[in-house]
């Protein structure tokens, strides 16, 4: 039996100025890395359009949402979406229609060029393909948030903590794989714990970050529709007056990182994309 298709569901304003965007840009990008893209107006139903939209969410493993001109339409069903967990592309013509809670989430600014929007999110949807394929051999899907951040200063130095609680589900009706091994890959110069222990590391064996972390698993095996957390704690000196940095009162803390689980299916990689502000907090 083939697998089924990778489906993404486009969440845009029914305006004609849209259509090349959707047509060239959004769909255009969806073929090139094989995922099937539809907006509301392309399929044929009979319930009501909310109850569709609803159900298409629901159905949905991508959303793509155009955010232009902050459509209160768009606006009401990306929030039934995250609501949903559900993963979301957000892409707009101009940064000022992302509302600041959602500026950490994944997005695109494509300036209204159908080939920036195109370029963009070909490079956002083999992510997403990769999260949701994935999830489907190893039921085990990451629900990462942004982690919290503090900063603890000295005269010479400023050192940022990052807590992360990262959600691990199950949303499927068999046993996920069998976890054997998690590792956590980032920069240099980061120390990890767990529970209060110092993570061992080592080198990266993947060129693009420089250090791999060892992380206990909080289970071995996830259970039909079920949930777990992973926690740890990262610190580094991110400013340094001996190196010429200047002391500030809080920092953005951003960059990629990568999530790795060994199991008995395979290796998974789930891409993290932190950005984060810490600051000092007053005694």
């Amino acid at each position: 039996m083939s697998e089924v298709p990778i489906f993404a569901f486009v969440l845009i304003p029914f305006a004609p100025r849209f259509d090349d965007l959707y047509e060239l840009g959004i769909k255009a990008a969806a073929n090139e890395v094989g995922i099937a893209a539809e907006r509301l107006d392309e399929q044929l139903f009979t319930e009501g359009m909310m109850e569709r939209i609803y159900r298409q969410i629901e159905a949905a493993d991508i959303i793509v949402a155009e955010l232009t001109g902050q459509n209160p339409n768009v606006f009401y069903e990306v929030g039934y979406a995250h609501a949903k967990e559900k993963l979301c592309i957000l892409q707009t013509s101009e940064a000022k229609d992302i509302p600041f809670d959602l500026k950490h989430r994944r997005h695109i600014v494509h300036n209204g060029s159908i080939a920036n929007c195109k370029a963009a999110l070909i490079e956002n949807l083999e992510w997403s393909k990769s999260e949701v394929e994935n999830v489907r051999k190893s039921q085990i899907r990451v629900d990462f948030k942004q982690p919290n951040g503090i900063l603890t200063s000295t005269p010479l130095t400023a050192t940022a903590s990052l807590d992360f609680k990262i959600d691990l589900y199950n949303d499927s009706t068999k046993a996920s794989s069998e976890i054997k091994a998690i590792y956590f890959y980032s920069g240099r110069n980061w120390t990890l714990k767990q529970g209060g222990l110092v993570c061992s590391s080592t080198d990266s064996d993947i060129t693009r970050w420089k250090r791999r972390y060892f992380l206990n698993t909080p289970i071995h095996i996830l259970p039909p529709n079920s949930w777990a957390q992973l926690e740890f704690n990262a610190t580094k000196v991110i400013a340094d007056k001996m190196r010429g940095d200047v002391l500030k009162d809080s920092y953005t803390v951003f960059g990629a990182a990568n999530l790795r689980f060994v199991t008995n299916n395979g290796v998974f990689d789930y891409a993290l994309h932190i950005e984060t502000e810490v600051g000092d907090i007053p005694f």
